[in-house]
């Protein structure tokens, strides 16, 4: 399901990233495509407008007209003049072509019946353009005539370097984008691999939590049937002499209860439109509270007390979450601390920040299970399974407390020696 996820993304971000590349490498291509063929048109409009330079003077002699050709600028030039009927009339040419090409230049243009285009002409690429010329101007015995005759002028201008330029444009636009989207992919892969795993790893986790929770669900409610049809095969008894499985009956709806409790707790703390108050109050008195509340179950299990704890300080925050998490984890350390145990508690302020640390004495925490003890359900130890009404969801509440107040919160272990919950906030 994750793979064909991922590969949702990646072809929706290599479609639009390939739309977006190809549109901007088109309209490069275009813009310069219309450059060259801008400077094409010019040169070629310059050079049939501008080929020929005519000096008129008479001569007493031949009485005709003397025209003087000044060569073209570009010597890959040359034009053709032709009558109507498309024979030559005259080449004007600084190109060392032999005849027949110019020939097979008239030829190849009249055929096309296009007043300008592109032809293929002794291995290389010429554009022409086709102009008509409908008026001459001679001199005849001192008098100026004006001759009409439809002759027309066909100007060729060699654009082979136009054209290699053009295909090495593509073929550069070509290469650097396939390049880039074979890069483009590879990140794309490796961001859509890393977006998934969380996702992958949330939905696992979830179904291990409806699992778990169904499992824990499932010990109260057998519980409760057992003694419920315990009391039906015995209706002639007295609700006195049935007390025994009236309480474990009640044993199973308050262990149901605690469970829902702190499901519904931790639902509200991770609910993104759960607003945590933020207040200033005195976090010091706050763990003074939770110990004082704690007291009497630290000399039933004849645990020792000692306290770092630094007076007044004041933090801004939820003062009931944080009250929440601080019994959390005093909980937390008198359950797993062996008999005659040690906890060790200390409060202090450290630059921009208040620390709060707890250690207990005790079996402690396996490094492999390190990373996992604040996940919902988890039990390090399975043979403590619902120790004192515990399903393993405390420090999950704990490190949602945490994040939702921007703090953090750490654990550190030695096994059959100790184990320290450290967290952070900021004043």
């Amino acid at each position: 399901m994750f793979t064909k996820l991922r590969n949702k993304f990646l072809i929706l971000n290599m479609s639009i990233t390939s739309l977006v590349m190809i549109t901007a490498f088109a309209i490069i291509y275009f813009i310069t495509y219309n450059n060259i063929h801008s400077e094409i048109q010019s040169k070629l409009t310059s050079r049939a407008e501008m080929p020929i330079r005519m000096s008129m003077f008479n001569d007493a002699e031949k009485g005709v007209a003397v025209i003087q050709r000044i060569p073209l600028e570009d010597t890959l030039t040359f034009n053709i003049e032709l009558d109507s009927y498309g024979e030559i009339l005259e080449i004007n040419s600084f190109i060392d072509m032999p005849e027949e090409a110019y020939y097979k230049a008239v030829e190849a243009v009249w055929s096309k019946n296009k007043s300008s285009a592109s032809i293929t002409l002794e291995g290389r690429q010429w554009q022409y353009l086709i102009t008509q010329k409908g008026r001459r101007m001679i001199l005849r015995g001192g008098q100026q005539y004006s001759l009409v005759e439809d002759k027309y002028l066909i100007t060729f201008l060699d654009i082979t370097a136009y054209k290699k330029t053009l295909f090495a444009l593509l073929t550069t636009l070509i290469f650097v984008g396939a390049i880039t989207l074979f890069v483009i992919f590879v990140i794309s892969l490796y961001f859509a691999n890393r977006s998934i795993k969380p996702i992958a790893e949330t939905w696992e986790k979830q179904k291990q939590f409806i699992a778990d929770a169904s499992h824990e669900l499932k010990t109260p409610l057998s519980i409760i049937n057992a003694n419920y049809d315990a009391l039906l095969e015995n209706q002639e008894e007295t609700i006195k002499s049935q007390l025994k499985w009236l309480d474990y009956i009640k044993i199973g709806t308050d262990r149901m209860t605690k469970l829902i409790n702190d499901l519904l707790s931790l639902a509200k703390l991770e609910d993104v439109n759960f607003e945590t108050r933020k207040i200033s109050f005195n976090i010091s008195n706050v763990v003074k509270d939770v110990m004082l509340s704690m007291e009497a179950i630290m000399l039933e299990k004849d645990i020792k007390l000692s306290q770092w704890i630094e007076d007044d300080i004041i933090v801004k925050g939820d003062p009931e979450r944080v009250k929440q998490l601080v019994a959390i984890l005093f909980d937390n350390a008198i359950k797993y601390s062996n008999e005659n145990g040690q906890i060790d508690i200390s409060l202090k302020k450290s630059k921009s920040q208040v620390i709060y640390s707890i250690r207990n004495s005790g079996k402690g925490i396996a490094k492999e299970d390190l990373s996992r003890v604040f996940d919902r359900f988890y039990r390090g130890d399975p043979s403590r399974t619902h120790e004192g009404g515990s399903y393993g969801l405390g420090l999950s509440i704990a490190k949602t407390i945490i994040d939702r107040l921007g703090g953090e919160i750490q654990v550190t272990s030695v096994e059959n020696e100790y184990t320290t919950f450290t967290f952070t906030l900021g004043l």
